[in-house]
């Protein structure tokens, strides 16, 4: 299997499928997923954490990934994920990116962003327009 076929089954069968056991089948042991959180870096472990907190808020998710460059070791791909709310089943939508090295078949490398501030806004965690607020130098305030 190529690099590309193989981030994109790695995203189907722990993020779609909900498989918390396939994250051993794709990290090797030492691998390590930064991007995530800042100044943090998850393994295997962590990452399994990471998916179990994040599926706790959300409904079924589907994930499309519409463009995956694969170059050497190395697949890079556009993630945007549809999803709901775990608790009212409004909609939900999101959008990242993902590079990962593998060895193999295993990812030892991967480097990710997603917008979690839509995300959060999305799951009412933040106030509406967030980014807008914050770029005009105003602080956000909680009741």
């Amino acid at each position: 299997m190529n690099k590309a076929d193989l981030l994109r089954k790695f995203y189907e069968d722990v993020w779609v499928k909900n498989n918390l056991d396939a994250i051993d089948l794709y990290f090797s042991a030492n691998a390590e997923a930064g991007g995530i959180i800042p100044e943090m870096s998850f393994g295997p472990d962590e990452f399994r954490e990471l998916v179990f907190a994040v599926r706790n808020l959300l409904g079924e998710i589907d994930i499309d990934m519409p463009i995956v460059i694969e170059n050497g070791e190395w697949a890079a791909g556009i993630i945007k994920a549809r999803t709901s709310r775990a608790d009212n089943g409004a909609p939900v939508e999101v959008t990242g990116q993902t590079m990962a090295r593998f060895e193999g078949d295993k990812l030892v490398e991967a480097y990710n962003q997603f917008d979690y501030v839509s995300l959060f806004e999305q799951l009412g965690q933040l106030p509406p327009d967030t980014l807008p607020i914050c770029m005009t130098g105003q602080r956000l305030a909680w009741a």
